[in-house]
């Protein structure tokens, strides 16, 4: 069941294009997520669907109904919660008395609902006496308790410890699989996005350019672009010494954007090159290597290398074809 739709979404600024024609589907209790350098447009995105932004063109369909209420006296769309970047909370009142004001559940599920934000032990507290990824979790809950079909998360993880970042992903995770929320998400880090996501959104200067699972985007970006924002790469070029023939019949492109995994020190290697720099990545370790007037990023089990040696590698995993080569 599509839960939402997004058709040809534009929106115009003082600068110029913020969004061009963007258009995908969500369906029910599926998760995408939107990276995107800062400044492509995935706020915008969001507070468009959300209904607090006209779209200059476009429509956003949301349960079979257009989303038209975008000037009315309290914005935003019925059944869609957004949590921006920079949420608030009143200072002068206790947990309790915030979320009291706001519930719209019978009282069993908003105890439900706190325990899922784990958040029970905090009713008593004001919010100044909160800690920073308390005050979101309980920002998160405060919109939960309007008992929303879809909920827009605004880089939910910025700004936050790893303590507080692990616990906030097991929030998410639990308002998507027990409370049965779709859920979309910003972030600009992989293991925030390709563990999570069920699609991933990549926006470039406004423009919807490549769409995917994350194993999909991963393994096959279209540009250096994508590539980039989801980890280290490597350009391979067919013309490369060291590029494996079978290459060939993977794609009609001339480049590759190889993973630190799909490239191994080897002693038979195609490749030679001098040792750059050796970062430890604590299951193994990324050798950058200069090779061809670039660098060529390996990965290793062991960082026992001489920087300025030569070393050889080369291709070990090609995405969806069987080495060695």
């Amino acid at each position: 069941m599509i839960l939402l739709k997004a058709s040809g979404i534009s929106k115009e600024g003082t600068n110029g294009s913020i969004l061009h024609n963007i258009s995908f589907s969500l369906h029910k209790h599926r998760k995408i997520a939107i990276a995107g350098e800062t400044g492509s447009g995935k706020s915008t995105l969001f507070k468009i669907i959300a209904g607090l932004i006209r779209p200059d063109t476009g429509e956003i369909i949301f349960e079979n109904s257009p989303v038209t209420d975008y000037d009315a006296l309290v914005p935003g769309t019925p059944g869609i919660a957004y949590l921006s970047q920079d949420f608030a909370l009143s200072r002068s009142l206790r947990v309790e008395q915030i979320l009291e004001y706001s519930n719209q559940r019978p009282v069993t599920e908003a105890t439900q609902l706190y325990k899922i934000c784990r958040i029970s032990h905090l009713m008593k507290r004001r919010t100044n006496e909160l800690s920073g990824g308390e005050r979101q979790r309980i920002a998160i809950a405060q919109l939960l308790t309007t008992s929303p079909r879809l909920f827009l998360l605004d880089e939910p993880y910025s700004n936050l410890d790893r303590v507080h970042k692990v616990l906030l992903k097991s929030v998410i995770d639990d308002i998507g699989t027990r409370l049965g929320i779709t859920c979309m998400l910003i972030s600009h880090e992989p293991e925030d996005l390709l563990p999570w996501a069920d699609t991933i959104l990549i926006l470039k200067g406004g423009k919807l350019v490549q769409k995917g699972t994350p194993k999909g985007i991963y393994n096959t970006p279209r540009t250096a672009y994508v590539a980039g924002l989801l980890g280290r790469y490597t350009v391979v070029e067919r013309t490369s010494a060291w590029c494996p023939p079978e290459l060939t019949h993977l794609s009609g492109k001339s480049k590759w954007y190889a993973r630190p995994e799909n490239i191994s020190v080897l002693a038979e290697g195609k490749g030679e090159g001098t040792v750059k720099r050796i970062l430890f990545l604590g299951d193994h370790y990324a050798i950058e290597i200069a090779a061809d007037g670039r660098t060529v990023i390996a990965k290793s089990k062991h960082g026992n290398y001489e920087i300025g040696t030569k070393i050889r590698f080369g291709v070990t995993q090609v995405p969806g074809i069987t080495g060695p080569f």
